[in-house]
């Protein structure tokens, strides 16, 4: 029977990649960032918004949830 090769990293969970390429270390450090519009935090780029980072505004969906609503500009009616 083969022998299954051994991980590289102790927390790696089943059925994800254990080996990651050569030049793939430190490189989240390129990635570029911006302030979550809620709470201001730093959020990174990720591949999922590869195609609307420009319209990404909150980190989260309890950010989104929790935005200040657009238009009420103090004025009253």
């Amino acid at each position: 029977m083969p022998r299954r090769p051994t991980p590289l990293r102790s927390d790696a969970t089943p059925g994800a990649p254990t080996r990651l390429a050569k030049g793939a270390k430190g490189f989240k450090q390129h990635l570029p960032t911006k302030p979550c519009a809620t709470c201001g935090r730093p959020m990174a780029w990720r591949r999922v918004w590869a195609r609307c980072w420009d319209e990404v505004k909150h980190c989260s969906d309890a950010c989104r949830r929790q935005r200040k609503p657009a238009g009420t500009g103090g004025a009253t009616p």
